[in-house]
């Protein structure tokens, strides 16, 4: 089999590549994140190069492209800490091809092509990793429907055009779909660790459109999706943060060498290098897996959710103490790495919840109680 990218895979990557290394520089990141965590301007620099669109049918105005595509952007953008929440127009994107009828696809596709931001807004206070806890209903309203409920940590929530919204339906769970503007909608805005943005997004019987009834199967994709996207993108994250420890300790001298040439030092590079590479396999295996059956696809995406946490947490501290005390400034990017690594540990459930799942796989599939 063969694993190789394609010739247009990988001048997609490399467009995006030189896109980061040319418009998205540590100084522009730093205005950012002082601004807010957002920037219009670099998203509107994404929608020029195609990325919003790039999963979207063409009959849709999209690139039409599929999900290893996504990965090879996803893991550019990691590398190079961009904050804009792609990813989410991405999950947005596979969500509503999956799920939304035809006239919602014809209403919201070509505008997800066009760069408008729709985000999952699925976490709540208390549901701590787990999809089946959602506190948020619809109710059916004449010929819509009306949400009411609170959502947090909404990547860039105040800034977003459009969410999807898990909600109990008598008892089941519905995804819909909130058009920002609407009656009864507020978001409060705040920074993230990483010096992103997220929101908290009160719905108070908000107007909405049903996606579909199956709320369950619609959340696992979603999130699966997700998954896939934030694992490319911690890829591209450590990836950077090694690059970076490894010039550091060729450049930093002590006693009239390069601390480098200290094997003590070597044999802990080495290690973050085979950290940094079991992730990158996991990663690749993830987006794999996308189109297996469902208890196949999210047994899978929670052992690449482990084993990408398990690395991101290694090879994110061994940075910052390989640079020693300045590995914790903000002056030093290595410290814009670590912080990016352990949100993404914690998006779409942390390493520990993704161990239980894994573990529950295990003993179902053994026939041992729990």
């Amino acid at each position: 089999m063969d694993f190789d990218f394609t010739d247009e895979q990988v001048q997609l990557r490399d467009a995006v590549q030189r896109w980061v290394d040319k418009g998205y520089d540590v100084e522009r990141r730093r205005a950012i994140i002082a601004a807010g965590g957002f920037d219009e301007g670099a998203w509107r620099e994404l929608v020029e190069l195609g990325l919003t669109g790039l999963t979207v049918p063409e009959t849709h105005g999209g690139a039409g492209l599929g999900a290893v595509e996504a990965m090879v952007v996803m893991e550019a953008l990691g590398h190079g800490l961009v904050l804009e929440p792609l990813a989410h127009s991405l999950i947005a994107s596979a969500l509503l091809q999956r799920y939304a009828d035809a006239a919602l696809q014809q209403a919201w596709l070509p505008r997800l092509a066009g760069g408008a931001r729709v985000v999952l807004a699925h976490v709540e206070r208390r549901s701590r990793h787990r999809l089946d806890v959602c506190d948020t209903t619809a109710t059916a309203v004449g010929d819509g429907w009306r949400v009411r409920g609170r959502k947090v940590v909404v990547p860039a929530g105040d800034r977003a055009d459009a969410w999807l919204v898990p909600a109990r339906v008598e008892g089941t769970l519905a995804m819909l779909l909130v058009e920002a503007g609407a009656p009864g909608i507020s978001a409060s805005g705040y920074p993230t660790q990483d010096g992103g943005r997220a929101a908290d997004v009160v719905f108070d019987d908000a107007p909405a459109r049903l996606l579909t009834r199956d709320g369950d199967a619609a959340l696992a994709w979603a999130v699966d999706v997700g998954i896939a996207l934030v694992a490319a993108q911690a890829v591209g994250a450590m990836d950077r943060a090694f690059a970076l420890t490894r010039d550091y300790l060729q450049t930093r001298r002590q006693f009239g060498v390069p601390i480098g040439n200290f094997q003590a030092l070597r044999h802990r590079l080495a290690d973050m290098k085979m950290a940094l590479e079991l992730a990158r396999g996991m990663a690749y295996y993830a987006t794999l897996k996308l189109d297996a059956p469902e208890a196949v696809r999210r047994a899978a995406l929670a052992r690449a959710k482990v084993q990408l946490g398990q690395s991101m947490r290694f090879v994110g501290q061994q940075a910052v103490q390989l640079h020693g005390g300045i590995g914790v400034t903000d002056e030093c990017l290595i410290s814009h790495c670590f912080k990016t690594l352990t949100q993404l540990e914690l998006t779409f459930g942390d390493t520990l919840h993704h161990l239980g799942e894994v573990a529950a796989c295990m003993t179902d599939e053994a026939g041992v109680a729990a």
